[in-house]
């Protein structure tokens, strides 16, 4: 049986990915199948400008701070995605 403490952090981490997900809908890209691997600027041809965009608003968004520059040929969502639950 699982503890208070252990069902609050999964809710905690459930929470994040919910208002994660939520951004990426909002610019247009899709979390479904591989769609999550695909690169933003090659495959969805997304300019500097419209990532950082992006990135600023899941670190708004979830009130976190990535210390980390991005690096513009691995930027995946799922990557973006791990940085930001880990951070």
């Amino acid at each position: 049986m699982k503890s208070i403490i252990e069902i609050h952090c999964n809710m905690k981490q459930f929470t994040k990915l919910r208002k994660l997900v939520t951004v990426f809908h909002l610019y247009g890209i899709s979390l479904f199948g591989e769609s999550k691997r695909v690169n933003l600027y090659k495959d969805l041809n997304m300019d500097h400008v419209f990532i950082n965009g992006l990135v600023f608003e899941l670190e708004f968004t979830l009130q976190v701070d990535l210390k980390k520059e991005i690096d513009y040929n691995m930027t995946h969502p799922i990557h973006l995605i791990q940085s930001l639950m880990q951070a």
